[in-house]
């Protein structure tokens, strides 16, 4: 192997085979006589024509070679079991909080809204749905303090068109702690605005139940620390609601990263950018710039406020809640929270030395607390690396996440690209030499080729552009999230630990809190690791 990379590399500056000995010429090359022909009759683009096919086809050997070169040339990751038979063993599933989130997550377990399939059937995206693997397990449980919202649960849940799962019975629950006291509910998914998350998962562990919990983690670092001391004292399964892990280009980043293609990371800077209302959490109007429906008569607002400060009833932040400490962290919890479970499962960088924020509210000038645009520096010296995040709510500039290492700089979204740095020591001779050109990617990876299914939103899209929706395995377009709740279930049955598990969890809520304290307090912030508390 050695001998053959070392010839490898020898060769790397030989023109292409002669056109006299064509039977060393890969199938896929065009002849000259054969390109000529194609163009012919194309006012003076023939020969042009024929240059740029020359070229598309020595860029493509350049990147052959320089694949082969770094082992990177078989990257592919299916799953080995994917497509497996549904478990005989059904789990009941009660899902809390059935919003838009619990929509998808609905979707992802099986179960979908007539109106959405036939929806999915009229752009057609529902084929790859109905392709995706039976989970084998039955939503039978729905809590919302929103009649409007458990009835559109109810619906789902009674709607699965591939397996006899959904025949069982299927209940309505006024409280979360009824639900959690039915012994015939397995496990929950909590899908509720972020200031229940912490306590509701707290009781749900303490009531038995199997925890797929949606970020961000918890509100406050008391609930955070509770929550992961009775994680660690039980036996359930327990999953954050990140689903980037499951991607095939995230599993091509991890091997790009440990291969050390990029060299030392010293520096990862990852963004948000978004520019529409609904991207900005002002989600309480419809389409033509109504009211949504709902009032105290058909929602429960004091169920709803939980443990926060009594307020009179507003249709503004039962749909926006995102825009108040009380309920949330703001771009921290709704977008952060990715980027860092993406940056953390690739590199476990854990929990920061010390984080800085800063930001303001510069463009919504509505009634809101959490500010539009917002930047935070995580700093772990120990590690030798800073993370940057930027985010801003006003305008639509993809701005990517990338990591920058000394030898090569990688941008990770829904594909891959890495381009090498001009004054890199590990690829010193190719730049030299002019097979590797340092002003454009060297490489890149993108095995779903811009096929996205379903995406109606600039919300959806956004999240698609991160890597946070469809991934292919064997040439099949599956939804991240589907992958991920089934990673949970089998956990469940398996008595394994789950990717985003409680280790994880704890580390982004820390960090994210961090990041709030930061912006609240105006001052710097550090984690006292002997004493495991935020100073």
């Amino acid at each position: 192997m050695e001998d053959s990379n070392k010839k490898e590399r020898e060769n790397l500056n030989e023109s292409q085979p002669s056109q006299d000995k064509p039977e060393q010429k890969p199938a896929k090359d065009i002849s000259r006589r054969n390109a000529l022909k194609a163009f012919a009759g194309i006012p003076v683009a023939g020969i042009f024509g024929y240059e740029l096919f020359k070229k598309i086809n020595h860029d493509t050997g350049k990147r052959d070679r320089i694949t082969r070169e770094l082992g990177l040339d078989k990257m592919e990751f299916p799953i080995p079991d994917y497509g497996k038979e549904g478990s005989p063993d059904i789990l009941r599933v009660g899902i809390i909080g059935f919003g838009r989130r619990a929509e998808q997550l609905s979707a992802a377990l099986g179960f979908m809204h007539p109106e959405e399939v036939k929806r999915r059937k009229n752009n057609n995206s529902l084929q790859s749905w109905l392709e995706q693997e039976d989970l084998g397990v039955a939503i039978t449980g729905i809590c919302d303090v929103f009649d409007l919202h458990a009835e559109h649960g109810m619906t789902i849940a009674n709607n699965s068109l591939r397996h006899g799962a959904s025949k069982l019975p299927i209940k309505r629950y006024r409280t979360y702690q009824d639900m959690l006291a039915d012994k015939d509910i397995d496990a929950v998914i909590i899908s509720t605005p972020d200031h229940h998350h912490g306590f509701m998962a707290i009781d749900a562990v303490r009531a038995g139940k199997h925890v797929y919990l949606e970020k961000s983690v918890a509100h406050t670092e008391e609930e955070l620390n509770l929550l992961y001391n009775t994680v660690k004292e039980s036996n359930i399964t327990f999953q954050l609601g990140h689903q980037i892990t499951q991607s095939t280009v995230f599993k091509q980043a991890k091997e790009i990263i440990d291969k050390n293609v990029l060299g030392k990371i010293t520096l990862i800077e990852t963004t948000s950018n978004r520019n529409t209302a609904e991207g900005a959490w002002i989600r309480h109007l419809d389409a033509d710039g109504n009211l949504k429906p709902g009032d105290e008569k058909s929602i429960d607002w004091e169920q709803w406020l939980g443990n926060t400060p009594y307020v009179p009833f507003s249709v503004d932040r039962f749909y926006n809640w995102t825009k108040w400490f009380a309920y949330d962290t703001g771009l921290i919890g709704q977008l952060f929270t990715h980027e860092f479970d993406a940056v953390n499962q690739l590199m476990r960088i854990g929990i920061p030395h010390s984080v800085s924020s800063s930001g303001g509210i510069y463009y919504w000038k509505d009634n809101r607390e959490m500010p539009d645009s917002l930047h935070c520096v995580f700093e772990y010296p120990d590690k030798d690396l800073t993370l940057l995040y930027s985010g801003n709510l006003a305008s639509s500039r993809s701005r990517g996440r990338v990591f920058m290492g000394h030898d090569a700089s990688m941008e990770l979204g829904n594909n891959i690209k890495i381009t090498v740095d001009r004054n890199s020591t590990q690829y010193r001779k190719g730049i030299s030499s002019g097979l590797i050109e340092t002003s454009s990617p060297m490489l890149t990876f993108n095995p779903g080729a811009g096929q996205i299914d379903a995406v109606t939103s600039a919300s959806e899209k956004y999240y698609a552009d991160r890597g946070l929706t469809n991934t292919v395995i064997n040439g099949r377009q599956i939804d991240v999230t589907h992958l991920h709740v089934r990673e949970w279930l089998d956990c469940i049955r398996e008595n394994k630990t789950t990717s985003a598990n409680i280790e994880v969890a704890y580390e982004e809520g820390i960090a994210c809190l961090m990041a709030h304290r930061s912006y609240l307090e105006k001052r710097q912030m550090f984690w006292d690791a002997e004493n495991r508390k935020i100073v």
